[in-house]
């Protein structure tokens, strides 16, 4: 999945309680008085939903339900009991609805089906278990709590052991009314169905209960900076709201496992790719965040929009990491709704392609993601070039496809010149070695890929050019008044080349397709970071950072049993390593050609 299917709430995210004794302080009095956060009278909400609308009575009557896939562990008179037969020294067993995959050491990873003793269910959200010897947080809407907590664990795991070899023992242990698969199908259903309806909730109190309020205050709050917190969420609650309503119409509430929920996503799979805004802008909304909350009065602010709300208690950034985390769960659900779908269902083929479309769209944002988290890498690494000419390299580019080293002649000239190259999507830029602090690099042109055609040169004598090639290349204008001869040591190292033109064609090509660029924002706050983090009065050079940056790039299209220093030409100076004066010298003073 990427690094979006381990997304975390932080221990730190929902820890921020209800401040001791507030209702004793007046706390919630005073704020009200002083107008800190404004009770909506009989006013429309906001983004045109009206009071008692259709989505609210659906979410009231299914709370008000005894559906028993709603959230885990039932409302809260059940977690009490739960968390008083742990306080009695009661083992309490929850087994896992879906995987759950972590890169966190603090959160335990487990898979749909493990057995998880519930150490801590104090919050309602995450909960603290162990499997064996491993411990940790875990999403308390990602199990379902064992109905008879009596049985020991061995008695609990055989009968569904045997049961894989035996379908109808084990529909036996699932219930007497459906067969296995349909049963399990149901519970699926049930769970996508409740998930969607407190997702719609969750994402009303964003809207309604922070920022509504928070466009009230405009003395705390401009609109930049509510666009930076809570991104296009207001968007993201919009169309999840008419996703809902297309879920309700296919959901078969008296038979469950005969609904046909695929095609559903199928229609809205274009739709779900405004998820990839949000998750980019995620980063800077936690930073604004962070810089707001050392200032008491916004955190008393935030508070009291909870509490006015009766929102649960978990803090602002961890009900604004909602939207991450709901993305990545879409294709686990789906997956696991497959599973338990008959091939000859009416519905299987569809939930099988919307398993995919979701995987895409999944992709897509991880894949997005990676590139903006890249683009200051980029600014950086064009900071550090001497003597740039020309538009930014962000203005046109976002990726770096291949670098690398290779002999450029160019007719009428006949004399070879080593240079850097450095193929970006759209352009290529090359750059020449300085002669005593060989890190140091100058801009000495580029080349417009989007007018170029590449042809593979055989070797011996170029007929155009009349000069004898080995391991050539040409890059010639569609016009013709532009030719480039370019040559390397190796014939494999060719192929890495003709591979990564190949290559940046096809990112472009994908660009295009998925609508992805960069916005103006995005290009200048990229640039002046790196302006800042090269100080004028300090000599500019390929810091060891970025060319580790290079090095660990997952690109296809880089050779990953090649040696790094045949792919990217940036090492240290070759000379002895126990000379230092020669790289005393350099440091102070930036030689130049």
């Amino acid at each position: 999945m990427g690094p979006f299917t381990a997304i975390q709430l932080r221990a730190h995210s929902w820890s921020q309680s209800t401040p001791t004794g507030l209702d004793c302080l007046g706390w919630r009095r005073q704020l009200s008085c002083s107008a800190v956060v404004v009770p909506d009278g009989p006013e429309k909400c906001a983004l045109g939903e009206e009071e008692g609308s259709k989505e609210d009575l659906l979410y009231e009557d299914y709370r008000s339900s005894s559906h028993r896939f709603g959230v885990p562990g039932g409302g809260g008179g059940e977690q009490l009991a739960i968390n008083e037969l742990i306080s009695d020294g009661s083992v309490v067993y929850a087994e896992a609805l879906w995987d759950h995959v972590t890169m966190d050491d603090q959160e335990l990873g487990f898979k749909a089906g493990d057995v998880i003793e519930v150490v801590d269910a104090t919050n309602k959200e995450w909960w603290w278990g162990r499997i064996q010897d491993s411990e940790g947080w875990f999403p308390a809407s990602f199990v379902r709590l064992r109905v008879n907590q009596d049985e020991p664990m061995e008695e609990y795991l055989c009968p569904l052991e045997e049961g894989q070899n035996d379908p109808s023992r084990l529909g036996m242990c699932l219930g007497p009314s459906l067969p296995c698969k349909e049963l399990m199908r149901s519970n699926v259903i049930n769970e996508i169905m409740s998930t969607e309806r407190d997702y719609i909730k969750h994402l009303k109190d964003i809207c309604e209960g922070y920022i509504k309020q928070c466009r009230k205050r405009t003395d705390m709050f401009s609109e930049e900076q509510l666009r930076t917190i809570f991104g296009n969420i207001e968007e993201i609650y919009r169309f999840q709201r008419r996703f809902l309503k297309e879920l309700e119409k296919r959901f078969n509430k008296e038979q469950p496992h005969i609904s046909e929920v695929g095609a559903c996503f199928l229609q809205h799979q274009t739709e779900f790719q405004i998820y990839s805004e949000y998750c980019n802008n995620h980063p800077n909304a936690c930073a604004q965040l962070s810089r707001l909350m050392k200032v008491n009065k916004y955190v008393f602010f935030f508070e009291a929009c909870r509490l006015l709300q009766r929102m649960i208690d978990i803090s602002l950034d961890g009900f604004l990491l909602t939207p991450v985390q709901k993305i990545c769960k879409y294709p686990l659900q789906l997956a696991e709704l497959l599973k338990y779908t008959n091939p000859q269902h009416r519905d299987y083929k569809d939930v099988e392609a919307a398993l995919d479309a979701m995987k895409n769209v999944a992709r897509l944002i991880n894949e997005r993601k990676r590139r903006l988290e890249n683009i200051d890498k980029i600014a950086q690494w064009q900071s550090s070039i001497e003597d740039w000419e020309g538009e930014d390299i962000l203005s046109r580019s976002s990726e770096l496809i291949f670098s690398g080293e290779l002999t450029k002649q160019s007719p009428p000239q006949t004399k070879s010149q080593q240079r850097m190259f450095f193929l970006f999507d759209h352009q290529m830029v090359f750059c020449k070695k300085d002669l005593l602090r060989r890190d140091i690099l100058y801009y000495k042109g580029r080349v417009d890929m989007d007018q170029m055609e590449v042809v593979d040169l055989e070797d011996g004598r170029e007929k155009d050019s009349n000069v004898t090639v080995k391991n050539g290349l040409k890059l010639c204008s569609r016009s013709g008044d532009q030719i480039h001869l370019l040559c390397v040591k190796k014939p494999e190292l060719k192929q890495r080349w003709l591979r990564a033109f190949s290559d940046e064609r096809r990112q472009v090509l994908t660009d295009r397709e998925t609508g992805f660029s960069l916005t103006e924002v995005q290009k200048k706050q990229a640039m002046l970071n790196a302006c800042k983090s090269h100080p004028i009065w300090k000599p500019k050079a390929v810091t060891k950072p970025y060319y580790d940056f290079l090095v660990r790039q997952k690109h296809p299209s880089l050779p990953t049993a090649l040696p790094q220093q045949q792919v990217f030409m940036l090492a240290e100076p070759k000379r002895k390593s126990a000379s230092t004066f020669w790289h005393n010298i350099g440091r102070l003073t930036p030689f130049k050609k």
